[in-house]
Protein backbone atom coordinates (compact mmCIF):
# COMPACT_ATOMS: atom_id res chain seq x y z
CA UNK A 1 0.00 0.00 0.00
CA UNK A 2 1.48 3.26 -0.93
CA UNK A 3 2.19 6.28 1.58
CA UNK A 4 0.05 9.13 1.54
CA UNK A 5 1.90 12.23 -0.27
CA UNK A 6 2.41 14.75 2.22
CA UNK A 7 1.33 18.32 0.39
CA UNK A 8 3.64 20.30 -0.77
CA UNK A 9 4.47 23.21 2.09
CA UNK A 10 6.42 25.92 -0.22
CA UNK A 11 5.55 28.42 -2.24
CA UNK A 12 4.65 27.98 -5.97
CA UNK A 13 7.01 30.94 -6.83
CA UNK A 14 8.15 34.29 -5.57
CA UNK A 15 6.72 37.56 -6.09
CA UNK A 16 8.50 40.10 -8.81
CA UNK A 17 6.06 43.18 -8.86
CA UNK A 18 4.50 45.08 -6.41
CA UNK A 19 1.24 44.16 -7.19
CA UNK A 20 1.95 40.18 -6.09
CA UNK A 21 3.95 41.30 -2.82
CA UNK A 22 1.09 43.45 -2.27
CA UNK A 23 -1.31 40.37 -2.74
CA UNK A 24 0.97 37.77 -0.43
CA UNK A 25 1.09 40.23 2.10
CA UNK A 26 -3.22 40.63 1.94
CA UNK A 27 -3.18 36.80 2.05
CA UNK A 28 -0.41 36.19 4.98
CA UNK A 29 -2.52 39.21 7.11
CA UNK A 30 -5.53 37.22 6.05
CA UNK A 31 -4.57 33.91 7.41
CA UNK A 32 -3.46 35.73 10.62
CA UNK A 33 -7.27 36.70 11.15
CA UNK A 34 -8.96 33.43 10.22
CA UNK A 35 -6.27 31.55 12.57
CA UNK A 36 -6.79 33.81 15.19
CA UNK A 37 -10.53 33.60 15.42
CA UNK A 38 -11.57 30.08 13.92
CA UNK A 39 -8.49 28.29 14.84
CA UNK A 40 -6.36 25.51 12.86
CA UNK A 41 -9.23 22.74 12.37
CA UNK A 42 -11.21 25.29 10.38
CA UNK A 43 -8.56 27.45 8.37
CA UNK A 44 -9.24 26.70 4.96
CA UNK A 45 -7.97 28.57 1.46
CA UNK A 46 -11.27 29.31 0.63
CA UNK A 47 -11.73 31.37 4.37
CA UNK A 48 -8.36 32.95 3.57
CA UNK A 49 -9.37 34.05 0.29
CA UNK A 50 -12.25 35.73 1.42
CA UNK A 51 -10.68 37.50 4.14
CA UNK A 52 -7.80 39.04 1.73
CA UNK A 53 -10.47 39.89 -0.63
CA UNK A 54 -8.72 37.64 -3.25
CA UNK A 55 -9.85 34.87 -5.65
CA UNK A 56 -9.02 31.49 -4.66
CA UNK A 57 -7.06 31.23 -7.81
CA UNK A 58 -5.05 34.34 -7.39
CA UNK A 59 -4.32 32.77 -4.43
CA UNK A 60 -3.44 29.00 -5.45
CA UNK A 61 -0.40 31.04 -7.74
CA UNK A 62 1.82 31.66 -4.83
CA UNK A 63 0.20 28.95 -2.48
CA UNK A 64 -0.74 25.71 -3.64
CA UNK A 65 -2.79 24.80 0.09
CA UNK A 66 -3.12 26.01 3.27
CA UNK A 67 -0.28 23.83 4.59
CA UNK A 68 2.04 25.78 2.29
CA UNK A 69 0.30 29.59 4.09
CA UNK A 70 0.35 27.87 7.27
CA UNK A 71 4.03 27.20 6.82
CA UNK A 72 5.27 30.73 5.42
CA UNK A 73 3.75 31.76 8.66
CA UNK A 74 5.43 29.45 10.74
CA UNK A 75 8.55 30.04 9.15
CA UNK A 76 8.44 34.16 9.63
CA UNK A 77 7.81 33.46 13.36
CA UNK A 78 11.00 31.31 13.81
CA UNK A 79 12.88 34.30 11.79
CA UNK A 80 11.47 37.07 14.42
CA UNK A 81 12.48 34.48 17.22
CA UNK A 82 15.70 34.20 15.60
CA UNK A 83 16.62 37.60 15.50
CA UNK A 84 15.07 37.80 19.11
CA UNK A 85 17.59 35.32 20.35
CA UNK A 86 20.60 37.12 18.41
CA UNK A 87 19.32 40.68 18.95
CA UNK A 88 19.99 40.49 22.82
CA UNK A 89 22.41 37.70 23.31
CA UNK A 90 24.73 38.32 21.22
CA UNK A 91 25.05 41.83 22.44
CA UNK A 92 28.63 41.41 23.67
CA UNK A 93 28.83 44.55 25.14
CA UNK A 94 26.09 44.24 27.63
CA UNK A 95 26.93 41.72 30.40
CA UNK A 96 25.90 38.39 29.98
CA UNK A 97 23.04 38.57 33.42
CA UNK A 98 21.51 41.83 31.65
CA UNK A 99 21.41 40.09 28.15
CA UNK A 100 19.83 37.16 29.57
CA UNK A 101 17.10 38.80 32.02
CA UNK A 102 16.53 41.34 29.19
CA UNK A 103 15.64 37.82 26.66
CA UNK A 104 13.50 36.64 29.44
CA UNK A 105 11.15 39.44 29.42
CA UNK A 106 11.20 40.31 25.87
CA UNK A 107 10.28 36.08 24.97
CA UNK A 108 7.63 36.10 27.59
CA UNK A 109 6.11 39.28 26.07
CA UNK A 110 6.69 38.27 22.32
CA UNK A 111 4.68 34.85 23.96
CA UNK A 112 1.59 36.80 25.45
CA UNK A 113 1.29 39.46 22.60
CA UNK A 114 1.24 36.47 19.71
CA UNK A 115 -0.34 33.74 22.00
CA UNK A 116 -3.62 33.34 19.56
CA UNK A 117 -1.29 33.00 16.64
CA UNK A 118 0.94 30.43 18.12
CA UNK A 119 -1.75 28.35 19.63
CA UNK A 120 -3.10 27.78 16.72
CA UNK A 121 0.36 27.08 14.54
CA UNK A 122 1.10 24.62 17.31
CA UNK A 123 -2.14 22.78 16.17
CA UNK A 124 -0.97 22.69 12.80
CA UNK A 125 2.62 21.76 13.09
CA UNK A 126 1.77 18.12 12.04
CA UNK A 127 1.98 19.71 8.48
CA UNK A 128 5.83 20.79 8.75
CA UNK A 129 7.22 19.90 12.23
CA UNK A 130 9.94 17.85 10.01
CA UNK A 131 10.65 20.53 6.94
CA UNK A 132 14.14 21.49 6.61
CA UNK A 133 13.38 24.67 7.68
CA UNK A 134 11.76 23.71 10.98
CA UNK A 135 15.11 21.75 11.52
CA UNK A 136 17.96 24.54 10.77
CA UNK A 137 15.33 26.88 12.98
CA UNK A 138 15.74 24.94 15.85
CA UNK A 139 19.69 24.12 15.46
CA UNK A 140 20.33 28.37 14.65
CA UNK A 141 18.34 29.11 17.85
CA UNK A 142 20.29 25.70 20.18
CA UNK A 143 23.52 27.28 18.75
CA UNK A 144 22.41 31.05 19.96
CA UNK A 145 21.61 29.56 23.59
CA UNK A 146 24.94 27.68 23.46
CA UNK A 147 27.35 29.82 22.26
CA UNK A 148 25.74 32.68 25.40
CA UNK A 149 26.08 30.23 27.70
CA UNK A 150 29.59 29.16 26.62
CA UNK A 151 30.57 33.12 26.80
CA UNK A 152 29.16 33.46 30.09
CA UNK A 153 30.31 30.22 31.67
CA UNK A 154 33.80 29.81 30.26
CA UNK A 155 35.43 27.63 32.81
CA UNK A 156 32.31 25.15 32.96
CA UNK A 157 32.86 21.99 31.00
CA UNK A 158 31.22 21.59 27.38
CA UNK A 159 29.14 19.16 28.62
CA UNK A 160 27.22 21.28 31.65
CA UNK A 161 27.67 24.60 29.04
CA UNK A 162 25.62 22.09 26.62
CA UNK A 163 23.13 21.37 29.14
CA UNK A 164 22.31 24.76 30.41
CA UNK A 165 21.75 26.11 26.89
CA UNK A 166 19.32 23.48 26.16
CA UNK A 167 17.82 23.71 29.69
CA UNK A 168 17.07 27.61 29.19
CA UNK A 169 16.11 27.40 26.01
CA UNK A 170 13.22 23.84 26.47
CA UNK A 171 11.98 25.89 29.76
CA UNK A 172 11.38 29.65 28.03
CA UNK A 173 9.69 27.63 25.07
CA UNK A 174 7.57 25.18 27.45
CA UNK A 175 6.87 27.86 30.32
CA UNK A 176 6.65 30.35 27.29
CA UNK A 177 3.38 28.40 25.82
CA UNK A 178 1.68 27.54 29.49
CA UNK A 179 1.91 31.05 30.50
CA UNK A 180 0.98 32.49 27.44
CA UNK A 181 -2.29 30.34 27.13
CA UNK A 182 -3.92 32.06 29.97
CA UNK A 183 -4.47 36.37 28.95
CA UNK A 184 -2.12 38.02 31.24
CA UNK A 185 -1.65 41.13 32.92
CA UNK A 186 1.50 43.56 32.78
CA UNK A 187 2.23 43.14 36.34
CA UNK A 188 1.98 39.15 35.78
CA UNK A 189 3.78 39.27 32.97
CA UNK A 190 6.81 41.10 34.77
CA UNK A 191 6.44 39.12 37.36
CA UNK A 192 6.75 35.80 35.79
CA UNK A 193 9.33 37.15 33.94
CA UNK A 194 11.45 38.44 36.42
CA UNK A 195 11.27 34.89 38.54
CA UNK A 196 12.38 33.10 35.66
CA UNK A 197 15.42 34.78 34.96
CA UNK A 198 16.10 34.41 38.57
CA UNK A 199 15.83 30.82 37.97
CA UNK A 200 18.33 30.99 35.16
CA UNK A 201 21.07 33.12 36.96
CA UNK A 202 21.15 31.17 39.61
CA UNK A 203 21.58 27.79 38.26
CA UNK A 204 24.04 29.59 36.11
CA UNK A 205 26.12 30.73 39.35
CA UNK A 206 25.63 27.55 40.68
CA UNK A 207 27.90 25.96 37.64
CA UNK A 208 30.68 28.91 38.44
CA UNK A 209 29.29 31.79 36.32
CA UNK A 210 29.67 35.07 37.25
CA UNK A 211 25.98 36.75 37.31
CA UNK A 212 26.34 39.89 39.39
Amino acid sequence: MAAARTPPIHARKSPKQQRATQLIEAVLEAAVQVLTTEGAQRFTTARVAERAGVSVGSLYQYFPNKAAILFRLQADEWRRTTALLSGILEQRDVPPPTRLRRLVHAFVRSECEEAAIRTALADAAPLYRDAPEAVTAKGEAARIYHAFVEEALPDVPEAARHLAGDLIKMTLGQVGASFSATPRSEAEILTWSDAMADMFLAYLSALGGETD
